[in-house]
């Protein structure tokens, strides 16, 4: 009998030892629970895609937001009544892009003399009208120019002056302490800023800035943005 036949029956032979190395190999295989260290490089590179994506669309949006609003705090007297030092408006610089100014509407735009400065006036004249203020009444192409707005009394008069092209004549609403068209002359229209569209603060004036439609001689319309 050979020798391999003599370890096949002999109940004396020693065991193979197969079936212990098999579990040793299973106790040293990685379960499912345990995270495996090429696993975390990749968990880490997408928290940091995520959030590199996140600040790239944040600050998308907020230069998209600088691009069509601006906010704008009034510091001076020369609206008053209707706007008061202190306020915090919004305005629209995508306003006049795709329209032209209105008399009757509220426009922010950089002081000709000092563009770092910005100035909140309301818009009176277009371009080829002639304007005249005499005895509190504005007077557009000689015909008075109805106005619904408060404004406060005033004793200078102006003109008549036509305003130049591409040019927009301003005042104040308190016309008496106003820094506009009559003492700075007419506004390039490239100075404008856009156009006052939201009072923000004070939270108990929060709204719609108004603007009107104004036609020398004609019936008053108002509009909101």
């Amino acid at each position: 009998m050979s020798k391999s036949s003599q370890n096949a029956n002999d109940p004396y032979a020693l065991q193979t030892d197969y079936p212990q190395a098999l579990n040793d190999l299973t106790l040293n295989e990685p379960t499912a629970s345990e995270p495996t260290e090429t696993n975390q490089p990749a968990t880490i590179w997408l928290l940091l895609r995520e959030l590199l994506e996140t600040i790239v669309l944040s600050l998308v949006i907020f230069l998209l937001i600088r691009v069509v609003i601006q906010n704008y705090r009034i510091e001076s007297h020369s609206m008053e009544p209707n706007f008061r030092e202190g306020q915090f408006i919004l305005v629209n610089k995508l306003a006049f892009k795709f329209g032209e100014p209105s008399r009757g509407e509220v426009i922010v735009f950089h002081n000709p003399g000092n563009i770092e400065e910005d100035y909140i006036k309301r818009v009176i004249g277009l371009p080829g009208d002639v304007v005249e203020v005499r005895d509190q009444t504005v007077y557009v192409n000689g015909q008075v120019l109805a106005e619904p707005y408060a404004t406060n009394p005033f004793r200078d008069n102006y003109g008549p002056q036509e305003v130049e092209a591409n040019h927009l004549f301003v005042m104040g609403d308190n016309r008496g302490n106003s820094s506009d068209s009559r003492r700075i002359g007419s506004i390039p229209e490239e100075l404008i800023v856009g156009q006052a569209w939201l009072r923000v603060w004070p939270f108990d004036q929060w709204g719609f800035i108004t603007h009107y439609q104004l036609e020398p001689g004609q019936s008053i319309s108002q509009s909101t943005p």
